[in-house]
Order: C-alpha cells, then structure tokens, then sequence
C-alpha cells in the first residue's frame, strides 16, 4: 500500500502525464462501453423474454405437411384435453397480416372468451380492459407499431382487413399495448377469435396450433409420447424448448460480440504492453531518481500499478455509465437491431433495467488484469536497472 507522500507522487504524475492518460481512457472507455452495451442489452431482452415464457402454455401442438406448420382441426382440442395430467387444451388462431402496399405485416392474434388463461394474460397486460366491451364489436388492440403505422397512413383509429376471399371487414382501435411490453406487441393485433379467423381465411372447424396447459412440469415429456401416438402428422413444441432456442439465441449473439471483444482487448493490451516497453528519457530518469532517493523496485512498481489502476478503472466506471445510458435510457438505437431484427415495424420500447452485478465483476477482471499486467514486465525491467544507468 502507498504512503501520503507516494499517493500525492502519483496524483502529481497522472496530472503530468494527463494528455497521455486521456488519450488511453478514451480507447480504454470506447472497449468498455462497447462490450457492456452488447451485456445489458441481452441481459435485458433475456429478461424480458423469460418472464413472457413463463406465462406461456406448457406444450404447443401444430400439425405439419411437408414440414410446415398447417391449420389442424378444433376437435383435437376435446382428444388432447382427456389426456391424463393436462389440465386444459385450448385451440388458438393467429397468423400474419400482410400490408402488401408497404411490405410490412401485422400478427394478428384472436382472443378465445372461453380460453380463461388468455382472457386473464390479457387483462393482466391491459390494467383496466373491460374484456366483454372489447369482444362484443369488430374491435382491436395493437401494439405501437401497429398504432404508429395506423397513424402515418392516416387511418384514423380503424383498419380496413381484406380476408383471403376478397372480404372487407373494418376494425377499430379500442386501446394499445403498454409500453413495457412493445418488445412482444409491436406489430400485434388482438381481435376475437372469429374476426381473426375472417381475416386470416381459417375455418370455422380448424385452428393454428393448440395449447396444452400442463400443472406437472415433469409430465411434459410422457404427455408429448401420447400426443404423438394419436397423430403421426404432428410437431410437439414444450415451453423448455422455447426458452432454450432464445437462450441458445442470444448467446450466440452474445458470444460473437465478446469473441470481437477479445480481439480488440489484445489488441489494446499489445498497445499499452509495447508503449510501456519504449519509456521514454524522462520516465526513465524519474524513476531512476525514484531509486536514488530510497525507493525500492516493490514501490516503484507498486506507484506504476496503481498509476494505470487509477486511469483503467476510471475508465471502466465511465464505459459503465455511459452504455447504461445508452441502452436504458436511449434504447440502444443501431444495436438493437442486431438482436430483434429490422425488417417489420420499427420498435420503439422500454427495456426492463437491472444490472447483474456478477457478470460486471467478471468483465472488470478480464478487463483490469490484462491492463495492469501490460505494465509490470516494461516498469520492472526499468525498475531493476541501477539508478545511475536509469538516469542517464
């Protein structure tokens, strides 16, 4: 630990050196920011996402031709729900809406009034929705991207639907999503589950998938071997593998942002460790004269060590702060593509704030140590050499 003395010779040296210490933090800041940016913002999405799987059906069934997803019939509901350990099964229907004028569609997903989970999900994400006003007319509730289009194309709260057979059905805006969940509603549309059946082209006796609500977390894998006897034509889909596919998602993006991280942090380190091997005259002859008066090479290391301590955990503080802002309090405008996509509705939301400190604790490590280590070897190779030499 450094004495009074020492810690006012290290101030006085940062503030002679001050042009070259700032032209380090600023690289140094530039990393941090960067790297932090691209954790906060997973970590948020992440969160965002968990706590929308959790209220998710246990088990997803879709009926497959040829690969794809097709329109199953309604009365499979009533065969999957005597299915011992499922508590309900539920047919919904839900699709794309394609707005061929400007290239860009609209989810449109129909509320059943007899389906209690998704009536309470709804009511829950809509404080207030008088739930039976909502379905009684041709009524509709969109997310803000919805709304915003709606807006600029001068729509005026209603949307003209054309349904596959050539069909016009008009819908008005009864109220629009919060603004703590447009990461998940922004291009939705939320209608009865008839109108969106009108829209989409769906009969009347069919459905897009069903949905099975399993209490028993642990029958999810029995209850799929049953599902599967009854139909060979069918794709079973557990809420474990929903979150598994985003998390495999997002550490995929993750990962390649810390793989780029790496590469520019050696590079860094390189710069810092080969500025530190050509100390020039005056750093040698200060430390040289350092020796002369009593200083041993512990303390001059030392007073070299916490010399760039100051100036990279400075850094770290600042590129902390600042990708915070920028993710939380900006959206992280131009990253957040690279995570959710930009080719529907642009997405304007909240993301959920927190911080996992863990995660910083080990970035500031890979990030600290590498920065003090690219020190010791120049300063110590100085710091052996005889003051005399040194001050030469």
């Amino acid at each position: 630990m450094l004495s009074s003395a020492a810690w006012n010779f290290l101030f006085l040296s940062l503030h002679r050196h001050r042009t070259r210490h700032v032209a380090v933090m600023l690289m140094a800041v530039v990393i941090v920011t960067l790297l932090c940016s691209v954790m906060f913002l997973a970590s948020a999405i992440r969160r965002d996402v968990s706590h929308t799987l959790n209220q998710q059906a246990d088990i997803i069934v879709q009926k497959v031709r040829g690969g794809k997803a097709v329109d199953l019939p309604v009365d499979w509901a009533q065969d999957f729900g005597t299915i011992a350990g499922v508590n309900s099964a539920v047919p919904r229907v839900f699709g794309r809406y394609f707005h061929t004028q400007n290239a860009q569609y609209f989810t449109v997903v129909g509320i059943d009034p007899f389906d209690n989970q998704a009536s309470e999900n709804l009511q829950t994400l809509m404080d207030g929705l008088d739930l039976k006003k909502f379905l009684a007319g041709n009524n509709m509730i969109v997310g803000r991207g919805v709304q915003e289009f709606l807006e600029n194309h001068h729509y005026n709260g209603k949307y003209d639907f054309i349904s596959p057979d050539q069909q016009r059905l008009e819908l008005t805006v009864f109220d629009t999503f919060p603004t703590d969940s447009y990461l998940f509603t922004n291009d939705m549309v939320v209608m009865d589950i008839d109108l969106a059946r009108q829209v989409l082209g769906i009969a009347e006796d069919q459905a897009t998938d069903i949905v099975l609500h399993v209490p028993n977390e642990l029958e999810g894998d029995s209850i799929m071997v049953k599902l599967i006897q009854q139909h060979f034509d069918i794709r079973v889909i557990q809420k474990k593998e929903i979150a598994t596919a985003f998390d495999n998602l997002f550490n995929y993006k993750g990962g390649v942002f810390l793989l780029l991280y790496l590469i520019v942090l050696s590079t860094f380190v390189l710069i810092l460790y080969q500025r530190h091997s050509m100390i020039t005259g005056p750093d040698r002859r200060q430390i040289g004269i350092l020796r002369a008066v009593g200083w041993g090479i512990g303390d001059v290391i030392s007073l070299k060590v916490w010399e760039n301590a100051v100036v990279a955990g400075t850094a770290f503080v600042v590129g902390i702060l600042l990708s915070y802002f920028y993710v939380f309090f900006l959206g992280a405008p131009g990253l957040i593509a690279v995570f959710l996509g930009n080719g529907n509705l642009p997405v304007n939301f909240t993301l959920s704030r927190g911080i996992d400190f863990g995660l910083i604790s080990l970035l500031f490590l890979f990030y600290m140590v590498p920065f003090i280590a690219s020190v010791l070897i120049p300063v110590w190779r100085v710091a052996i050499t005889e003051p005399v030499e040194a001050m030469k």
